[in-house]
């Protein structure tokens, strides 16, 4: 894939691994458009990086999913690229019933349904493209869960799976199908659950991330491991019930 000249449009891409990656792709020489949930934190960001076109809107609702692509058609007709990367984790603990499932926000509206739906709605315009993307954020917990994040190792575990078969069906049209499959990442993915377990290993920085990416889509590698990412996706074909034991002894 060129990583230059594109239009870009990356959901949640105010912070985190979504933020890096849109500092390279402007660097690079693309037009780079953020959502978000939170206009503080896209505000910082425009701040930050003032290239960038950056808007508000909560892709886990349907009706802002829709609204997000009929605003970047109009607003940025040329755009490209669909990078799918909100997310949210959380613990939850099954056996308190929907205590904890029914708290907050859906784990499996944002990092699934989302990516499912926006892919969606962008396939046929990229499909006329002379050269299109959609790349899709997984995780390393999607290929060996750790079971006190359940449904966000589930989500990813679709996201994966639906990559794969979306891949298979584009393949004769303009547009490549990318997966990214982090490691732990120093983030404010999980809101600091991290740190009150008392992990102190708080993973990567995004900005690694952002450069095994870049190199990865130049050299149109499908599946981008990162870091021990790569471990737990070889594991999970060769052994997976030794490494589902070793990642969730607690």
């Amino acid at each position: 894939m060129d990583i230059r000249g594109n239009t870009v449009l990356i959901t949640g891409g105010s912070t985190g691994i979504g933020f890096s990656l849109a500092e390279a792709l402007v660097e690079a020489g693309n037009e780079v458009i953020v959502c978000g949930r939170r206009q503080g934190k896209l505000d910082e960001a425009k701040s930050r990086l003032p290239q960038i076109h950056a808007k508000a809107f909560d892709v886990s609702k349907a009706d802002e999913r829709k609204a997000l692509f009929e605003w970047v058609e109009s607003s940025f007709p040329d755009t490209n690229v669909l990078l799918n990367n909100a997310g949210i984790q959380r613990m939850i603990d099954f056996r308190k019933g929907t205590a904890e499932f029914l708290a907050i926000e859906d784990e499996i509206d944002t990092n699934f349904k989302a990516y499912v739906h926006l892919a969606a709605y962008f396939i046929p315009p990229f499909m006329k493209k002379e050269h299109a993307a959609i790349i899709n954020v997984s995780s390393g917990l999607g290929f060996v869960p750790i079971a006190a994040m359940p449904v966000y190792c589930a989500t990813k575990a679709a996201v994966h799976s639906f990559t794969m078969s979306l891949r298979h069906q584009l393949r004769d049209t303009p547009i490549k199908v990318f997966e990214v499959i982090p490691p732990t990442v120093n983030t404010d993915l999980d809101k600091g659950a991290r740190a009150r377990r008392g992990q102190t290993d708080l993973g990567i920085l995004p900005a690694e991330v952002t450069k095994a990416v870049m190199a990865a889509l130049e050299k149109d590698e499908y599946e981008i491991p990162v870091g021990q990412a790569q471990g737990l996706r070889t594991g999970a074909r060769s052994n997976p019930d030794e490494i589902f034991q070793r990642m969730n002894r607690w």
